[in-house]
């Protein structure tokens, strides 16, 4: 198995919300952004919510996220997992990300978001049950924008994500 290292955290003083994924997958780690893959809905998704879509350079996305107090980031550091998908990481290889830094370095973050079951199942495995997840910072799972949740329609899950614009 493939031990594989996420990315650091997208952030800046504005952030209000921070999107998490699992981990980053393969496209993604190639070309070191976040949801590369050109058959993830995420940046279409970012595309009809704050005009951060794929025709803007990845630069460009990002900073139209962080002026909208949008943050990105994984809930795991490291893992063991073959491939790209959450279903074949290795449970027992899994390090969270340090949620407790990065939550004293940012208080005004609110709310969490989840893209997807996987990093909301492991965020509370590993950070809430420690006690590391701040009072007062709601928790919503999203439905996941890989390609692998191809079962749930692209239209329905912008109508979902649209939360992160409307609260």
């Amino acid at each position: 198995m493939t031990v594989v290292q996420g990315f650091p955290a997208v952030i800046d003083d504005k952030a209000q919300t921070l999107v998490l994924g699992s981990m980053p997958g393969v496209p993604s780690l190639v070309a070191g952004k976040y949801y590369a893959n050109p058959r993830n809905s995420f940046w279409p998704i970012m595309g009809e919510l704050f005009d951060a879509g794929p025709p803007h350079p990845y630069r460009v996305r990002v900073h139209r996220l962080q002026s909208r107090g949008v943050a990105l980031w994984d809930v795991l550091k490291l893992c063991r997992r073959p491939g790209s998908l959450d279903s074949s990481i290795d449970r027992a290889t899994e390090v969270p990300n340090d949620f407790a830094a990065l939550f004293a370095g940012h208080r005004g973050i609110r709310r969490v978001f989840f893209n997807g079951a996987k990093a909301e199942e492991v965020y509370r495995r590993t950070v809430v049950s420690a006690g590391l997840h701040p009072e007062g910072v709601d928790l919503t799972r999203l439905p996941s924008t890989s390609p692998a949740n191809a079962g749930t329609p692209v239209p329905e899950k912008v109508e979902a994500w649209r939360v992160l614009v409307h609260g």
